[in-house]
Parts: structure tokens; sequence; C-alpha cells
């Protein structure tokens, strides 16, 4: 599968002129002077050089887009903070702060806000509280927030990145911001096109559905099953900025689907679902407060998903979850979940035939409650020889919290096999009486109704730990008994 915004069907969505529900704020480029206009009489050798320097300027002009959320409410204002952000010698524009329930346990309000970024910006935090420190996490970006009264801070972000900003220490009120690169498409609405307005969905389905298009606004189906949208073959799902659409997005035997776009899915159960499709992209979208998973994947593969925020705080509220899965990309992604944030299994429910081929990287990890990986526990202990999980690389990650037996965790139960399995520049910021490292061969009541074949071949490289060593637990490996256990090539190493 391509990279960048051509992946899709063969017909996807090309870029057209909309109306833009974006403010976009832009220093105005350069245009060619009417005294540069080319004749005889000029040197054309100068005339090209100028020229070349002006399409150079054009091209990188500055640009910051920022979504308007619609006023409802269903869509939680924060009363914690302001933010605003400014381009070089620009005007500081305000950002919308919206309000996002984290952590089981508390049930807290944290709060979050988004922007598209194509140069480097300034970004002021006011905090409605007055404070005495604060830290920008990821602690590996380097931000150094400076303090400008007792309740405002600024920072430069060089590039797009996934922060959290907490003032003395509070990891339940914190604010999130999303720094997302910029995204250009836009959707073609002439034909073979649904186009989401309002609250109902009477009426509104057509054959040969191309794009479903979700415009501003507050979308609520009130006449489809659970609030579920099936999304056919060949179609792409555009969440426009600034739109909110409160249905579970369901991608069943289907193929080359891409659901892009800056919006918000905020439905009641999960976010996407993804089962027996293939050549599927999700891009974009924040999921908010699902009681089950953000993305749940059930024996599909060519998957990508990059760039998609969740925040949950119910039971079982896992990250992406994936089922007999195969060459599934996830990349540039921010999980805050209370359970697992990322889980990756064998057999389970209708879903068999292992997984395989699944790469993580430069992606942000929180789990308030359970593991920000969690490899291996489901499987078919019905077959004689058992799945195999196996061609998992989780890299360049940052972890800001878990509160659990291990954060990166192996759990071989099922009759699984896990194998070829790869940790590298892993960065743990803070755990709650935690293991970095993992590794057992189980057979739990609750889950498993055999025990697991074994674990090789796994590699941890360079996974560092930067919080509190009183904190930390010993990593563990357990085997189940002499022939269902830990096998040859696990390797840790700095």
């Amino acid at each position: 599968m391509p990279a960048g915004n051509a992946i899709g069907p063969p017909n996807a969505v090309q870029p057209a002129t909309e109306a833009s529900p974006l403010s976009v704020l832009s220093r105005t480029s350069p245009s060619l002077p009417t005294h540069l206009l080319f004749t005889s009489s000029m040197n054309k050798k100068l005339f090209l050089i100028l020229l070349s320097l002006c399409l150079a300027m054009t091209a990188t002009r500055a640009q910051v887009s920022i979504p308007r959320w619609p006023e409802d409410k269903t869509i939680e204002r924060s009363a914690d903070y302001e933010v605003s952000v400014r381009t070089a010698n620009g005007d500081w524009q305000p950002l919308d702060v919206l309000s996002c329930q984290v952590n089981l346990a508390s049930r807290s309000k944290a709060s979050f806000a988004e922007f598209d970024m194509g140069e480097p910006v300034e970004v002021r935090v006011v905090n409605k509280k007055t404070y005495s420190s604060v830290l920008v996490r990821p602690q590996s970006n380097g931000i150094k927030a400076q303090q400008v009264d007792s309740h405002t801070v600024e920072f430069t972000l060089q590039q797009p990145k996934c922060l959290s900003i907490e003032f003395d220490g509070d990891q339940a009120h914190n604010l999130h911001l999303f720094a997302n690169p910029l995204f250009s498409e836009k959707p073609d609405l002439s034909k073979n096109a649904i186009i989401w307005q309002g609250k109902n969905a009477q009426d509104v389905f057509v054959k040969g559905t191309r794009l479903i298009y979700f415009a501003p606004g507050i979308h609520q189906p009130k006449d489809l099953p659970s609030e579920e949208i099936k999304i056919p073959s060949n179609c792409t799902v555009y969440l426009a900025p600034g739109a909110v659409v409160k249905a579970r997005l369901i991608v069943d035997h289907a193929e080359n689907v891409r659901i892009i776009g800056r919006g918000i899915i905020d439905h009641p159960l999960r976010g996407i679902e993804i089962t027996f499709s293939k050549n599927v992209l999700v891009d974009g979208p924040t999921v908010l407060n699902p009681k089950h998973y953000t993305v749940y994947g059930g024996q599909s593969k060519g998957i990508i998903i990059r760039h998609l925020k969740s925040f949950s705080a119910m039971s079982w509220s896992d990250g992406i979850d994936l089922m007999c899965c195969r060459n599934v990309t996830v990349e540039d992604c921010f999980l805050r979940t209370s359970d697992d944030c990322i889980a990756l299994y064998n057999h389970r429910w209708w879903y068999w035939g292992g997984t395989k081929n699944i790469l993580v990287r430069r992606t942000t990890l929180w789990a308030d409650v359970a593991h920000p990986v969690n490899i291996g526990t489901h499987g078919d202990d019905r077959s004689d020889v058992g799945e195999t999980l196996r061609k998992v690389n989780i890299e360049d990650c940052d972890i800001l919290y878990a509160r659990t037996n291990a954060v990166l965790n192996l759990s071989c139960g099922d009759k699984n096999w896990i194998r070829d399995i790869s940790f590298r520049n892993i960065r743990v910021e803070r755990v709650d009486s935690s293991a970095l490292i993992g590794m057992a061969v189980i057979f739990g009541d609750k889950y498993n109704r055999a025990p697991g074949n074994g674990i090789d071949h796994v590699t941890f490289e360079n996974i560092r730990f930067t919080g509190d060593p009183a904190q930390l637990r010993p990593n563990f490996f357990r085997d189940y008994d002499e022939n269902h256990c830990i096998g040859k090539d696990i390797i840790i190493k700095q």
C-alpha cells in the first residue's frame, strides 16, 4: 500500500475546492512583481533565478489550521486552560479546548486541543489556576516551557508533536496538545457522495457510494441500529475538522476503505471496527471516551493507522486491539486508555489464523490502567498445534505512564506461539509499581482454556526508564512448566 494521502481505493477522493471549516493562518506569499515579467530584452538567466526564488518562497509559506468545534452540550469545553498559537511575526490565534475523561479509577476531566502546522509555531498556555512548575512530555522532545507568569507558559514547536502539558505534576487534569501535520486533502462532493449535515440519518444512503462526508457539526443518526455506520468497499469517510460523529464506524467484509480527517468520533461503545477486511487506512481522527475499544481489528490485513488520538476511562476501554490481523502499521498516534493501549492476540471470538507483521512506531502510549503493550493472551486452544503470533516490531515510542504488572507484556496462553518480537528505542517515563518487561507462559482461568506453547526469539534493545526508581519492579520471566516455557534467543541489551 503506498504512503501518504494516495492510500485508498482506485477512485480515491481527489483534492478539490471546498469552503473550509478551518481558521487558516498564513503569511502572504510573495507574488512575481510586474516589472519582472519576461521580455525579450531581459536577461533570461536572471529572470529564471528570480522566478525560482519566488516559487520557492511560495511553496514554503507558513500555515496553521485550527478546527472550530460546534457549540453543543455534548461537547464539553474545558474550564481549565486557554491555548493560543502563532507563526513567526504572526498574531496569537486561540484554539478550542475540550474536556475528556481519563483514568478509570478517578474519571478525571483532563483537557485537549489540536491544530495542524506546516512550520514552527509558538504556543501559549494559560492555566486558570496558579502554578509553580510545568513539564512538557514526552521529555524526549526536549521542549522547555518558559514561565511567563503564575498562570502562563510559552514554548516553541519545531514540528508536529503530541504533548502532555502538566502543571505541578498533575496528570489527572493535564492539557493534551496535538500538533498535527497539515492535512491538505479536500473531498470531491460532486458525485457518489453522502453528505452528512444534520443529526438524522434518514434516507441518506445511495448505491455506489464512494465518499461519506461529515461536515462540521454534530452528527447523531437516530434511525441506525446501535448508531453504527457500515462503510462499503472502495469508499472514503471524510471527517471534516469540526465534525463530531456520534456513531460507530464499521468496516466489515470490505476493502480499499479510508477513514480520514480531523473530526471526532464520540460513540458510547467503540470507535472504529475493521473485520474480515483489507486495505484500510485510518488517518487523523480523535476517538473520545468509548466504553470499549478505540480500534477493533479482526482477521483483517493491510491496515494503516496514523495520527489517531484517543481517550478512554471505562473498563475494557482498550486503544487498538488486533485479533488475527496481518500487515498492520500503527504510527504517530497518541493513546491514553484505561485498559491496554495496544493489544495483539491470535484467535478470539470469530477470528482465526494468527497474527503477523505488525509495526508500531513513533507512538505515545499512556495506560492509566493496564499495559501500554500487551501481546499474546488469547489463541485457538482447540487447534492441535496452536496459532503463532510473530514478526511484531515496536520501535521509537514514548510511554508516559503505566500502572500494571509490566509495561511491555508478553503473556502466552491458549496454545499460542509467540515468536520474532522486537522492542527497540522505547522511552518509559513514569510507572506505578510496574516492571518494564514481563514474559510469561500462562494458563489463567479467566481468559484461557489451555497454557501457551512457548515464547522465543524476542529482543529488547534500548529500553530506557527515566522515572522514580522506587516505583520500578524487577523484570520477570516465567514458564508454565518444562513443556510450556520461554525458549531460546531472548535478548536484552542497551
